[in-house]
């Protein structure tokens, strides 16, 4: 497998970030919120292997804080070890323009939130009902944090 190549997310890039947040995800961003997102200024960011669009991050600067907003793998590639590469890209610069980076994961993306621990985030509470969840109903978040 080439060596991923991870760099700033471009408005070309649109169509295979919501492909992949659309095979990932049962609730996925909308095509407005990764627009606005970009407009916005946030750290977005591809993941390419071959130039082929395989995964993304976004994060949320304001003053010293630092949100991880979404960090996304290609469904068919997870396991290779790819969302640790860019989860690590993301913390580093969070490292250089934040004294913390927060992010919210659902309890039941066991496998996130053991990656999230295994680089270092520690559970600092739970938001209730954040997340919108199967047959209408809701699902809380467990809320992380990173102190750089």
């Amino acid at each position: 497998m080439p060596e991923p190549l991870i760099r700033p997310l471009t408005a070309s890039d649109l169509p295979a970030v919501l492909a992949i947040e659309v095979r990932a995800h049962a609730f996925p961003w909308t095509p407005g919120i990764l627009a606005d997102a970009l407009s916005s200024g946030y750290y977005m960011v591809v993941m390419a292997q071959d130039e082929v669009v395989v995964g993304y991050g976004v994060v949320q600067v304001i003053l010293d804080e630092g949100h991880l907003l979404n960090i996304t793998i290609d469904p068919a590639l997870h396991g290779k070890g790819l969302g640790r590469v860019l989860l690590a890209h993301l913390i580093e610069y969070a490292r250089t323009h934040t004294d913390t980076l927060f992010l919210e994961v659902r309890p039941s993306n066991q496998r996130a939130v053991a990656l999230y621990q295994a680089e270092g985030f520690n559970e600092i509470g739970l938001r209730r009902n954040y997340y919108p969840a199967a047959g209408g109903g809701r699902e809380d978040a467990l809320l992380m944090a990173m102190a750089f």
